[in-house]
This record gives structure tokens, C-alpha cells and sequence, in this order.
């Protein structure tokens, strides 16, 4: 028998935005999966030799980048900043839309255009370190992975890079968002490994892929 396949999930928005495309895949959580106060981290599949693990966003990719898990669901964000070789993107699955954008105070914009040299606070020091040089400015980021919107206010840094999805929380803090670096959706990865050596990876790819096609044609 082969080994069960392992399918690695983010918690949060994403994941419920995926739950009704996965479930129509095959990919079926048992029911503790949906017990909010239930802390385990690795679940069985309804009907299938197959396990889902839930862990944090920048975590999918690892687990599957590293082969621990051969297919995975995540931002495209993390995609971007991870860049591991071991990880393919097959498909887009048009769900989990945002953006990741630079923000500030607002009066600060006028002095924007003018700096060289920046201290920015994200939990995407790559991304963020590659938009700037593309600018001629160099950044020097403090990595944070929350409250970001704090980081000015309190003299930590003079901007931020996050993920944007409607504004509110930047308008709330005093933020308003100036550039825009990458537009975001959801995207199905896998082991690039296990695609070629693993009959079942490549069957999941091409039902995710139907699916997207024929929502899109809809």
C-alpha cells in the first residue's frame, strides 16, 4: 500500500474559501476538522488514504517545498516570498483575492519620493527588500508577523508591506496604502517529486485545474 498523501492547509480566510473546492475534489476533512475548539493539527480524509494537516500560511509551503507534504493550498504571497525550487503553482484557484501593499501615515507621503534609505516593518522581508531596490531605495526591514499597523505610530518603522483587503484596518490605524506590490489569490502547490513520481499528486492536479476551468466558463 502506498504511503497516505499528505494535503497541507492554512488557517484562516483562505481556508474557507478552499473547503467546498477541495470537497469536491475527493478532499474531505473528517468532522473534528470543523470543531473550532479542536487543537490537533493533522486529520484523516473521508474515503481516501489521504491525511490534511492545518498549519500557518508560511508553513504549507515549507511542509511541501520539503516533500513532508506533497500538495498544499496557499497565497500567492507566500509563493512569492518563499520562491523555494522544490515548489510548483500549478493552478490558481481564484479564491482568497488581496493585495500586498505598501501603507504609511499619511503625512508622510510627501517626503516618499525623496528617501534613499527606509526602515519598513512586514512579515515579507524578501518581497519587500526586492520592490524597493526596484525603486533605488534600500530597505531595511524589521520582521513582524502581526500589528503591523503599529509599527509607524510607535517609531518602529516608517512604513509597512501587508496584505490589503478591503483598507479598513489601515484607515483605522491611520494608514493610508500607497503602492500596490503584488495582487494575491490562492494557489494550489504541490512537491514537484511527488508530481512526477506520484500518479495521485497529478490526478489531484488536473481535478483542481477542471474545476477552475469550468467555474470560469460558467
Amino acid at each position: 500500500m502506498p504511503e497516505p498523501l499528505t494535503f497541507a492547509v492554512p488557517k484562516g480566510r483562505i481556508l474557507d474559501e478552499a473547503l467546498p473546492i477541495m470537497a469536491r475534489t475527493g478532499v474531505v476533512p473528517e468532522a473534528g476538522f470543523h470543531d473550532k475548539s479542536n487543537r490537533a493539527l493533522s486529520f484523516a480524509c473521508e474515503g481516501s488514504d489521504m491525511r490534511i494537516i492545518r498549519v500557518r500560511a508560511f508553513d504549507v509551503a515549507t511542509f511541501v517545498a520539503h516533500g513532508a507534504a506533497q500538495l498544499g493550498i496557499v497565497g500567492s504571497d507566500v509563493v512569492e516570498e518563499f520562491a523555494y525550487s522544490d515548489l510548483y503553482a500549478p493552478v490558481d484557484l481564484d479564491i482568497g483575492h488581496c493585495r500586498l501593499s505598501v501603507a504609511e501615515p499619511a503625512a508622510q507621503q510627501a517626503s516618499a519620493a525623496r528617501a534613499s534609505h527606509l526602515r519598513v516593518a512586514s512579515k515579507y522581508p524578501n518581497l519587500t527588500r526586492r520592490h524597493f531596490e526596484s525603486l533605488g531605495i534600500q530597505a531595511e526591514v524589521v520582521k513582524l508577523n502581526g500589528a503591523m499597523e503599529l509599527a509607524p505610530g510607535l517609531g518602529l518603522a516608517s512604513r509597512i508591506v501587508d496584505l490589503v483587503s478591503t483598507g479598513r484596518t489601515l484607515k483605522d490605524n491611520g494608514l493610508v496604502e500607497t503602492s500596490r506590490i503584488l495582487d494575491v489569490s490562492a494557489r494550489l502547490i504541490v512537491n514537484r517529486a511527488a508530481l512526477k513520481t506520484d500518479e495521485r499528486v497529478a490526478r489531484l492536479v488536473d481535478a483542481f485545474r477542471a474545476l477552475v476551468s469550468e467555474a470560469k466558463a460558467a
